[in-house]
């Protein structure tokens, strides 16, 4: 029987849907995680960085792999690791062992995502059916993390935070089951360099780690603390030593050289820059729907489903703009745009409207933040040779998710110290976690605000319709 040419995308999409779902789904259960496993404030955002961090840090690694070892058998290997490891997250007794099921799972989650993405440019030609399966995995994608609240909170009240976990497991069992038969395996040719850059990904992952552990210790021990000044320096040092490495390597996890082009570096910040501003606001909305406003983990999913609807629409008009008007106003509009949204937050109360305090905010702030993305993505890779543009695309997926990862350690450690702040001066405890709330929104914007000065100095780029097709699919 004749295997249809779109099965591979089929397969592929869906994995990409689960990984981008397992990043939003986990967030309305949060409180419930808290509550069970005995999470402290400082520690519960662990939940979601030990995620975004194995993702981000193995990204790179994961493309590697599969030039080498075959991409069809590393996506199966990711995937066999995802689903494993979301099994043992929804067993997870301890914090340990979820906070490691979920590090596993990013790791599992970066070698599929990399490896999906290499099968499907290989699959399909280059141009319109090339974009076209582009656009439905990335549309799946987008649209899996606005799902991801409601299916949430529908779990989570329904059966429990555990289900979170537990509906990866028939998914990735099914997709294991129709790999083999649905994608071709590939591999990268044979004059291309034959190593991959272990070294590079333990030493800069390491230095991440090292970074966000000691500012998160800073909150309760102090900055001037042993342990997090040894964490911090030996972050430091780790990374001076990553970036000794791939500078020395003849197939360095990350090509220090791509870095000379002034788009790829100013690109590669904002897109940080707006991954630490959504966790957080993520991470800090979630809780403060459900410990501050009293909300079930369902309601809180339907009332973050708009900004979500609110995030396509920016990414969709952003692609219809970008021929006209360029990436630096669009950029700069949406930067404001985004800011304005979390102004708005930081006005919100325990015991306000939604439609008048929070769903203005929500609209906006997604709205923006996809508006200040898409154009950042497509200035990244504009100065990027064909050859490079896989390697370029890992930078800026990278960036976005150690970004996201610092963000969040940073805004949440901060707002933690504002709750700890006004719990001593007597305020009650629903009072204070509104006051932490506002501080990390208030954060957040800052963030935000960067990468509206960031825009206003980025290089104005008028892409063609053909060229925005192609640069967002890269």
């Amino acid at each position: 029987m004749r295997r249809s040419p779109w099965a591979p995308l089929a397969v592929l999409a869906l994995a990409q849907f689960m990984v981008v779902l397992d990043v939003t789904i986990v967030n309305v259960a949060l409180p419930d995680i808290q509550t069970e496993l005995g999470f402290g404030p400082d520690s519960l955002q662990w939940v979601i960085s030990a995620y975004t961090l194995a993702f981000g840090g193995f990204l790179l690694l994961g493309g590697r792999l599969g030039d080498l070892l075959g991409r069809r058998r590393i996506f199966a290997g990711g995937l066999a690791l995802f689903t494993a490891a979301s099994l043992a997250g929804g067993l997870a007794t301890t914090q340990e062992l979820l906070v490691a099921a979920r590090a596993v799972q990013g790791f599992g989650g970066a070698l599929m995502s990399a490896s999906a993405l290499a099968i499907l440019t290989v699959t399909y030609a280059s141009g319109r059916e090339r974009n076209l399966a582009m656009g439905i995995w990335g549309g799946l994608a987008g649209l899996g993390g606005t799902l991801g609240v409601v299916a949430g909170g529908i779990l989570v009240d329904a059966a429990g935070w555990e289900w979170v976990f537990f509906v990866n497991v028939p998914i990735g069992l099914v997709l294991l089951a129709v790999t083999r038969t649905n994608i071709a395996d590939s591999r990268a040719g044979t004059d291309a360099p034959r190593s991959f850059d272990l070294a590079g990904a333990t030493l800069g992952t390491g230095a991440v780690l090292a970074i966000i552990y000691g500012v998160i210790r800073a909150e309760p021990l102090g900055w001037s603390d042993l342990e997090v000044v040894g964490s911090l320096v030996g972050g430091l040092a780790l990374l001076a030593l990553f970036l000794l490495t791939e500078s020395r390597s003849a197939a360095p996890l990350v090509p220090l050289r791509l870095f000379r082009s002034r788009s790829l570096s100013q690109s590669t910040l904002v897109l940080a820059l707006n991954g630490g501003a959504f966790l957080a606001m993520f991470f800090l909305t979630a809780i403060f729907l459900q410990q501050g406003k009293g909300l079930s983990a369902l309601d809180t999913g339907l009332q973050f489903l708009p900004m979500g609807f609110a995030a396509i629409a920016g990414a969709l008009l952003a692609t219809q703009l970008l021929p006209r008007w360029g990436t630096r106003p669009i950029q700069m509009v949406s930067a404001v745009i985004g800011v304005a949204g979390l102004a708005l937050l930081t006005q919100a109360t325990a015991d306000g409207a939604y439609v008048t305090e929070l769903l203005p905010g929500f609209v906006l702030y997604g709205f923006g933040i996809m508006g200040v993305g898409v154009p950042a993505q497509i200035s990244a890779l504009s100065e990027v040779s064909h050859s490079d543009a896989g390697a370029a695309s890992g930078i800026i997926n990278t960036g976005y998710q150690v970004g996201g990862a610092l963000g969040l350690a940073v805004i949440s450690s901060l707002a933690t110290s504002a709750i700890t702040a006004s719990l001593s001066d007597g305020a009650a405890p629903q009072a204070a976690l509104v006051d932490g709330f506002e501080r990390g929104i208030l954060l957040t914007a800052v963030l935000a605000a960067a990468t509206l000065v960031l825009s206003a100095t980025s290089r104005q780029l008028v892409p063609t319709p053909e060229e925005v097709a192609e640069l967002v699919a890269a």
